[in-house]
């Protein structure tokens, strides 16, 4: 958090997120990732394979994107800005279709090798077999367009990794359908030499090398299906903008597409029609549904002068909405921009994966060629055909594809599937992070409390108590002061009319003395009544009980008589108790903090069950408040509105703001909660855990594999063809483990 701050302290400090084709396994992200490092003026440069997206930080004096282009081209691969690729859907149909013909094509050619196979086996031998497919030179017309057609983005990938002093999954694919193709074409041509004798066929392998490869591409298929569905998160959050919008510009009412409307526009809204941006209401009166925005499924009240937030669903009533924010400044598009950048960005967790495959190929290779030698001089000496065959199985075997995708896709499927509680995670590191945390800190103002003063109690003793509040309205209307404010707002809300004070005076640390319908009308402190005269002991204990509440009560008089009494509070949010509640249970300590005075701030604590109090703290003494937490050994998450909560924010473990998706709520904090209340802060800790172990359990059945597969593999357990469906299945499995998460229930 604190580095983020810094960097935006940097005027020239700039990011870039940068869309990458050709990259086929985690090795090849981590090459990428550290040619881009290299890079003199990058901060920090992350791959992300699932996404096949970079997000770099860099000095734009030192370096520019072209160069950074120009960097991963030179890696053999393509890359351009991601903001250019407009048609991030289409890209990926069109990836997911050629896989498929790639698939039809080598399956079609691949099956008759095989048939050969399959009834080459004793226990098979009642197939049916045409002699034609076990011609040497039928098979190599089957397998050659396979091995060099299909399979021409593996030996173009091997390529430019070795030529790159690297080696990827491509290397690995290459040399195992290589060593088996050009074997078998060496011992056709032999037979070929031979004069091609029809009753000794030679014992060939091309099927091992056609069917790898169909079986390869199979995977890819399946994981280009499956990528495609753990971004459901972003295309439902951009199916959610409105297309068009009702402008009114020179008196004339135009529809345009919305990515045309300009600041200042006046946008008309029919009932049923989505309010195409960020705005301010100039007239008329209607119900909005906010609830893709907070999860609040009622519909809020909006007025002349209330904002409106894009995207969400105008229900009632027509309005005319001066837009103040279009464009990517709009709030739906800062959400779809905080979730892209969580996918996209790198957990911790995952540099264990990165710092595996980045050596794992070179090793891989080593262990292939030792089988080979063990087997050829040892195992059984002299048959080539048998050792190259278990060389092969261990080079399929250990490609790392799982081991690539099993972090970002459950950082993708978890922080999409937040995103849809209306959880924001700002990154894949705070995912992790917060099921670590083992303290939260809770502000009280506008976090526990809604933020805004409510009138909480009206004690009337006079016999006509809507006199006796219409005349309070009026004269506290002429008030500035937020009590005042409370006071007049909540009488309204009764339908109780009230008109204008004949006089008004303001009396500092007292209270208002008005005339308002030729009586004299007095609302305010002890002191205020006790320096006019007026008793008022009766009403003594109900200030007290209402003040040990937490309530700033206020007494009446009425023509110098005791009226009655009005309470305003700072209302508790009413799911605030809940939330707390449930953190509890979980084991997680909850404090709150406050600038409030303690008798106040504990009263407030009671009601929804927080033990401990940190009270009378200014707001530059929050962050020093959490770092002593943070000393005790705690991890500590602070939870504040992303504002004026902001130093405390930035220190904490994580900073959660609580608010409605506001640019600075977003910028200030880790995680954003779109709901404006306490409520997803559980859910928050409880995703951050399903994703954890959803990532472990990614990362223990890939290395699990490899780690089994390739000694049972070098054993001579697994042919060829088996090794290569197993580590295609294995990218998948770990691709729909992550997709479990999409459909967690909070």
């Amino acid at each position: 958090m604190e580095q983020r701050l810094e960097q935006q302290q940097q005027p020239d400090q700039q990011q870039a997120s940068l869309a990458i084709t050709g990259m086929t396994c985690a090795a090849c992200a981590n090459r990428i990732e550290k040619g881009l490092n290299k890079l003199p003026g990058v901060g920090k440069a992350t791959v992300n394979f699932a996404l096949e997206t970079a997000h770099v930080e860099y000095s734009g004096q030192a370096v520019s994107v072209e160069e950074m282009i120009r960097k991963v081209e030179q890696l053999g691969y393509k890359a351009g800005l991601k903001e250019e690729r407009k048609d991030d859907g289409d890209h990926r149909q069109k990836e997911i279709a050629a896989h498929r013909t790639k698939l039809i094509f080598s399956a079609i050619l691949s099956f008759p090798l095989l048939w050969a196979m399959v009834s080459h086996f004793s226990f098979t031998s009642w197939i049916y077999l045409p002699d034609a497919l076990m011609n040497p030179w039928v098979q190599l017309a089957l397998a050659t367009p396979v091995q060099f057609i299909i399979g021409l983005p593996f030996y173009t990938g091997a390529y430019k990794a070795l030529r790159n002093k690297s080696a990827n999954m491509d290397v690995l694919v290459a040399l195992g359908t290589s060593a088996a193709y050009f074997y078998s074409l060496y011992l056709t041509l032999e037979w070929a030499a031979a004069g091609s004798p029809s009753h000794g066929m030679p014992s060939m392998y091309y099927e091992t090398s056609a069917v790898l490869i169909t079986l390869i591409v199979m995977g890819k298929w399946f994981e280009a299906l499956a990528k495609g569905r753990s971004s459901e998160a972003i295309k439902k959050l951009m199916g959610l903008q409105a297309k068009m919008a009702l402008v009114v510009r020179d008196g004339v009412e135009l529809s345009v597409p919305v990515e045309e409307v300009l600041a200042g526009d006046v946008v008309l809204v029919k009932p049923g029609e989505k309010i195409p941006v960020d705005g301010i209401v100039l007239d008329g009166m209607s119900a909005v549904d906010e609830s893709m925005l907070t999860g609040e499924s009622i519909p809020v009240e909006k007025k002349p002068g209330d904002a409106v937030i894009g995207a969400t669903v105008n229900r009632n009533g027509s309005l005319r909405v001066k837009a103040t924010k279009v464009g990517k400044e709009t709030a739906l598009a800062q959400i779809i921009r905080v979730v892209e950048d969580a996918q996209g960005s790198k957990a911790p967790i995952q540099r264990v994966a990165d710092r595996i495959s980045g050596i794992f190929v070179p090793i891989v290779v080593g262990i292939a060629v030792l089988t080979f030698l063990i087997w050829y001089f040892a195992v059984v000496p002299g048959e080539f055909a048998n050792a190259l065959e278990k060389a092969i199985a261990v080079l399929v075997i250990a490609c790392p594809c799982a081991l690539g995708l099993a972090t970002p896709t459950s950082i993708m499927a978890g922080s999409g599937r937040a995103a849809e509680f209306g959880i924001l995670f700002k990154g894949g590191e705070h995912l992790e992070s917060m099921h670590r945390i083992d303290t939260i800190v809770l502000d009280k103002t506008g976090t526990v409390t809604k933020g805004k003063p409510e009138l909480t109690d009206v004690s009337i003793e006079a016999a006509d108590e809507a006199t006796v509040l219409r005349l309070v309205a009026a004269a506290e209307k002429q008030s500035e002061h937020p009590l005042a404010e409370a006071i007049v707002e909540g009488i309204r809300s009764k339908g109780i009319p009230f008109s204008e004070a004949e006089r008004f005076e303001a009396i500092p640390g007292y209270g208002i003395a008005a005339v308002v319908e030729g009586r004299e009308v007095l609302v305010g402190t002890r002191k205020l009544l006790r320096r006019e005269g007026i008793e008022f002991a009766q009403a003594e204990g109900a200030m007290e009980r209402m003040e040990s509440e937490g309530k700033t009560a206020m007494l009446i008089a009425v023509d110098r008589q005791y009226a009655g009494m009005v309470a305003v509070a700072d209302a508790v949010k009413e799911t605030s108790q809940e939330a707390i509640a449930r953190l509890k249970q979980e084991g997680i300590e909850v404090i709150m903090i406050t600038g409030d005075n303690r008798r106040t701030a504990e009263a407030i604590a009671r009601q929804v069950g927080i033990d401990r109090v940190l009270a009378e703290v200014l707001p530059e003494g929050k962050a020093a408040e959490v770092k002593k937490l943070q000393a005790e050994g705690r991890k500590v998450a602070m939870v504040g509105d992303g504002i004026n909560d902001a130093p405390a924010l930035a220190t904490a473990d994580v900073g959660i703001a609580v608010g409605t998706g506001t640019d600075i709520a977003i910028e200030a904090a880790d995680v954003t909660l779109m709901q404006g209340d306490l409520i997803r802060l559980p859910d928050a800790a409880a995703m951050s855990r399903k994703t954890m172990a959803n990532i472990k359990q990614n990362l223990f059945w890939a290395l699990a594999y490899n780690t089994l597969g390739i000694p049972i593999a070098a054993l001579g357990f697994l042919a060829p063809w088996v090794a290569g469906a197993a580590m295609a299945l294995s990218s998948v499995s770990v691709v729909l483990n992550a997709l479990r998460l999409q459909k967690v229930k909070l």
